[in-house]
């Protein structure tokens, strides 16, 4: 399968609600690296990479996000893959 990069802007009840560290966790058990952080308007961002499916599958999970979190909305770019990182991370 193909490799592929995501670049997300999640909205909604997502700060505040451990999301990042759950997209991480998610990210790891799919085998994609990448990194995750809260945006000063609110929305969370993220940049995955990995296979094809994988990344669809965190796609698909971003649209909901973890228990305590709203999603109302997921803004989705598909970039072309650059293997630029070594692992998952959440960053500032």
């Amino acid at each position: 399968m193909a490799q592929k990069r995501i670049h997300l802007i999640v909205r909604g009840r997502v700060q505040g609600v451990y999301f990042r560290a759950a997209t991480q966790r998610e990210a790891r058990r799919l085998g994609i690296t990448g990194w995750v952080r809260n945006r000063p308007d609110g929305s969370i961002e993220l940049v995955a990479e990995g296979d094809e499916d994988a990344v669809k599958e965190l796609s698909s999970w971003a649209n909901h996000g973890p228990s305590a979190a709203r999603v109302d909305s997921v803004d989705v770019r598909w970039r072309g893959y650059t293997g630029e990182f070594p692992e998952f991370q959440i960053v500032e």
